[in-house]
């Protein structure tokens, strides 16, 4: 398979996003082009390490790379500003220094941790994104939004910080658990309904292959997934306009996250619960066709996510609570991206009270009659 190569356009720290198989044998030389310092750390998570870390590590030292390995737990529990100090406390006992770099080998927790750890230790030290993950590599590696938690919330401390590379190898996708692989799906779906009505009648008709994991079909949906999301980065990086329309469902989807508490659900578990509601609401306040907000929502199921989340008043008003502490809130009301049709999102909407308690009723209600995506 060839390696499909999607660009960033950000002026002189324009980078490249590599995609296709057997890439991570790749990585050693691909840092020398870049002529990066000598020594780096790979930082993973416990999961990764076992099945990834070891190609990764032989690929650096071929390359004559002085590597460092630090491991994490797995789990979004990872990314929070104690663990962020110990991998910061590893670089510096043992000595890296400005011109090293770091490596980020897993998925979207590990990507946004290590890639906070490159922004802030000493002010700032190159990285590259090695997502081994479906979700972080059509979304969370790419684009410079880098993270730790909060016990308020998802994402409070963060930076914008840009790698130098992206590599997809799409072989590590075949040692995902399944639950992990689908959740990923909830972000492809996303650039269907935010900015491509052809992608998402694509993924309708080509869901079974994707589930499959063909090689073809995979390839070419990460990099459309990824050319989307460099376009509107190259556009506008730091989220102050049209980026925005990337967090379709994360407004609920992350007060999910944080009031059901980290781990319980996985981010595109939530996510995908999210975008139910604000397909919901977008047919409510946007005129979304009921037909199309009805197609997420299938799509959703098909590909084997939740769409319903029980909410039981105490639930209910973390999850409110939650809401109001998300990044997206301005002058204290909560804003969504919502959809006026598929493949156009607009950003920045305020949901009063009573549509925003009645699209949490429908996600709360019975998980509708799912139609059958077919294969085209």
């Amino acid at each position: 398979m060839r390696v499909r190569v999607v660009k960033v356009p950000l002026g002189d720290r324009t980078y490249s996003i590599q995609i296709g198989e057997g890439l991570l044998a790749r990585l050693g030389p691909e840092c020398r082009r870049l002529r990066l310092g000598n020594r780096c750390a790979l930082i993973t998570d416990a999961t990764v390490a076992r099945w990834h870390a070891p190609a990764a590590e032989a690929s650096l030292r071929r390359a004559g790379f002085d590597c460092l390995r630090v491991t994490v737990p797995a789990g979004e529990k990872a990314k929070s500003l104690g663990h962020l100090e110990d991998c910061c406390d590893q670089l510096a006992k043992h000595r890296l220094e400005r011109k090293s770099f770091i490596v980020a080998l897993g998925g979207g927790v590990v990507g946004d941790l290590a890639g906070f750890v490159a922004a802030t230790y000493l002010r700032g030290v190159p990285f590259v994104q090695v997502p081994t993950t479906l979700l972080a590599q059509v979304d969370s590696s790419v684009g410079g939004k880098v993270a730790v938690n909060l016990k308020a919330g998802k994402n409070l401390v963060g930076a914008f910080y840009q790698p130098r590379l992206v590599l997809c190898d799409l072989d590590t996708l075949r040692t995902l658990p399944r639950r992990e692989y689908r959740a990923g799906l909830a972000e492809v779906v996303k650039y269907g309904i935010i900015r491509d009505a052809a992608l998402f009648r694509r993924l309708e008709g080509d869901l079974l292959r994707l589930l499959e994991l063909d090689p073809a079909t995979v390839a070419a949906v990460v990099a459309r997934c990824c050319q989307i999301k460099a376009e509107v980065v190259g556009q506008d990086e730091t989220e102050s306009g049209l980026r925005a329309i990337l967090n379709f469902g994360h407004t609920i989807g992350h007060a999910i996250e944080n009031s059901a508490g980290y781990g319980k659900y996985l981010h595109g578990e939530a996510i995908a619960i999210g975008q139910a509601a604000a397909a919901w609401l977008s047919q409510r306040l946007l005129g979304l066709p009921a037909r199309d907000a009805d197609r997420i929502v299938d799509l959703l199921q098909a590909a084997g996510l939740p769409v319903r989340l029980p909410l039981p008043g105490a639930r209910r008003a973390r999850l409110l609570q939650a809401m109001k502490l998300d990044k997206k809130v301005s002058a204290g009301e909560v804003r969504f991206v919502l959809a006026r049709r598929l493949g156009e999102a607009v950003w920045g909407q305020s949901v009063s009270a009573a549509p925003l308690d009645e699209a949490l009723a429908a996600v709360a209600g019975p998980a509708p009659k799912r139609n059958r995506t077919k294969r085209s």
